[in-house]
């Protein structure tokens, strides 16, 4: 049996929510992103410095970062619930699926750390 502790929420129903709300979230970003880049010819590296270190850019790509690590814990989470199991790994599936989910835990916590300090230094 899988204990639900180290999900991000304690319902499925939330978990499904957080990630629909943060792929919407990550839809417009990358619009906005795409829709700057398709409106401005010859861009240099001036013009994109004022454009990511806008505070509103800044705030939305924040707001990208966290929703990505929130959206990639919850997909790696049920995928290392789904796969990682007894009837595959034995007697210590816990033990694989804890370690599993330990690494992507320090993995989207670098890359949302590395992230926030990239956009922080761009204002």
């Amino acid at each position: 049996m899988v204990i639900q502790a180290t999900a991000l929420s304690r319902s499925g129903l939330s978990d499904f929510l957080i990630q629909r709300v943060s792929a919407v979230v990550l839809a417009l970003y990358a619009l906005c992103v795409l829709g700057f880049f398709l409106v401005n010819d010859g861009l240099d590296h001036g013009a994109l410095v004022i454009f990511f270190g806008s505070p509103s850019m800044q705030a939305f790509g924040i707001l990208a970062v966290l929703c990505t690590a929130a959206h990639g814990w919850i997909g790696l989470w049920t995928v290392g619930t789904d796969y990682i199991r007894p009837h595959y790994f034995g007697s210590r599936a816990s033990a694989w699926r804890l370690l599993y989910q330990a690494v992507c835990a320090l993995a989207l916590f670098v890359y949302a750390w590395w992230g926030i300090r990239l956009f922080w230094s761009l204002g």
